[in-house]
């Protein structure tokens, strides 16, 4: 009998949509963009200060620290910003600025003299080393600066 109402439990559940479904399950830990700020406040004067203020976030709610050697973010027309020797704790995020700087646990630098991330509308793309996709964010909007992904 016990058996017979767990089976009818979980078929109640399945049918409620209360169990978590594989791609559900990944989300609860995993690394993914967190949040693109793609319009540096003020005038775009191409300074240091204006291209640091433009930046993507990545985040890991995972369990473990991740290496992210290889891995990639690419914005719709190709720029291409490739970690080298980094890895991003647990419950972490790391910021990726466009402009030049040292890089430490919580900021990295594409050492870019100009912007990467349109004010308008542009995709940004996480990829792991071998190519394979992990996340995309894309914002078409002049009404805000940032995008929460």
């Amino acid at each position: 009998m016990l058996r017979v109402r767990t089976l009818a439990a979980v078929t109640a559940a399945a049918a409620s949509g209360i169990l978590l479904l594989p791609s559900q399950a990944q989300a609860a830990g995993s690394v993914h963009l967190y949040k693109i700020y793609y319009d540096s406040p003020g005038t775009d004067n191409r300074s240091n200060t204006s291209l640091n203020a433009e930046y993507v976030q990545i985040r890991n709610t995972t369990a473990g620290a991740v290496n992210l050697r290889g891995w990639t973010v690419t914005d719709a027309a190709g720029h291409k910003y490739t970690f080298g020797g980094f890895t991003l704790g647990a419950g972490k995020i790391v910021t990726v600025r466009t402009g030049r700087g040292t890089n430490t646990a919580a900021n990295v630098y594409q050492n870019r003299a100009a912007y990467v991330w349109n004010n308008d509308k542009d995709t940004a793309t996480l990829r792991k080393s071998n190519g394979a996709w992990v996340d995309n964010c894309a914002y078409n909007s002049t009404r805000v600066d940032y995008k929460w992904c």
